[in-house]
């Protein structure tokens, strides 16, 4: 019986083991689009009212938590009885994530011009700003659930060939970083400009030590924001670029002369042009047949 009780402990042994150093490869694999899920977090969760910053916050991180509950069960599902499937969702999100890129350069190169007059917080009434803020949580966790669908394909497609337990301890590390950890450095980032605040009342109106620290972080802000936009932009074409290359032979042997991240790079950005071109193509075709109609 004793013995018997250790051999179980010992295979769990060799179980973590093998989950923590899986999970270091996943991580790895999962950086880039972490990177983007960051920056668009930060991005989605900025800009209200200090107040109601951190519930926002709370209210998008528990729909993140949420998400990952419902795609965890399917990609195991998939990975036990189809896990072709993997692959092929794999490609089409990496599809999705080039084209978001592309477009966030398109439009970054070729600024949209402002119709009109938005209205601000300060114009709304009290209803109207909390069905803004509702509509932006939505819109958050919707952009969350298809981060999070590719966050968990890309770390199950690093462990589809190992055990279902191992898949199971590796990919639920990923997706618990992928809500707690990012979700705790957004908290940080969208409340630096309060603390630098505080730091500045904290001076009394004097040019010390306080007042600078405050001057800079509240100035930081926006900076951080907009660095973690271009970082991830440049990211989500560096992990579509690297599921093409390692998941479609046509590209094996393409450009094998250029450092790895360059090439990655290029095809992220060529495939994320191509999908933007066909996708504002279509729009244009039913915004046609629509005006005729």
């Amino acid at each position: 019986m004793a013995s018997g009780f250790f051999a179980l402990l010992d295979d769990i042994s060799v179980l973590m083991d093998d989950v923590l150093t899986m999970s270091k490869v996943s991580a790895k694999k999962t950086a880039g689009i972490l990177g983007d899920d960051l920056a668009v977090s930060a991005e989605k969760a900025s800009g209200f009212v200090s107040s109601r910053e951190l519930p926002v916050l709370w209210a998008i991180t528990k729909g993140s938590f949420l998400n990952k509950l419902i795609i965890l069960p399917f990609a195991f599902l998939l990975s036990a009885f189809l896990p072709s499937a993997v692959t092929v969702i794999l490609i089409f999100g990496g599809i999705y994530l080039s084209f978001e890129g592309a477009e966030t350069i398109f439009e970054f190169v070729f600024p949209h011009k402002p119709k009109g007059t938005k209205a601000t917080a300060k114009t709304l009434s009290k209803s109207a700003v909390l069905r803004l803020e509702k509509n932006k949580i939505k819109s958050a966790i919707l952009t969350d659930f298809i981060l999070s669908v590719e966050i968990i394909i890309i770390a199950l497609g690093t462990v589809v060939n190992e055990t279902i337990g191992v898949q199971i301890g590796v990919v639920s590390i990923i997706a618990t970083i992928a809500t707690a950890g990012v979700y705790g450095l957004v908290a940080l980032i969208i409340r630096m400009d309060d603390l630098g605040f505080k730091l500045i009342r904290m001076s009394d109106g004097q040019k010390n030590s306080f007042h600078f620290m405050g001057v800079g972080l509240v100035n930081a802000l926006p900076v951080v924001i907009k660095t973690l936009s271009v970082v991830g932009t440049i990211a989500l074409l560096l992990v579509s670029g690297g599921i093409f290359v390692h998941n479609i032979d046509f590209f094996h042997p393409l450009l094998e002369g250029l450092p790895g991240m360059l090439r990655e790079l290029i095809f992220g950005l060529s495939i994320g042009l191509i999908a933007f071109f066909v996708v504002s193509q279509f729009k244009l075709i039913l915004k046609f047949f629509f005006k005729k109609s």
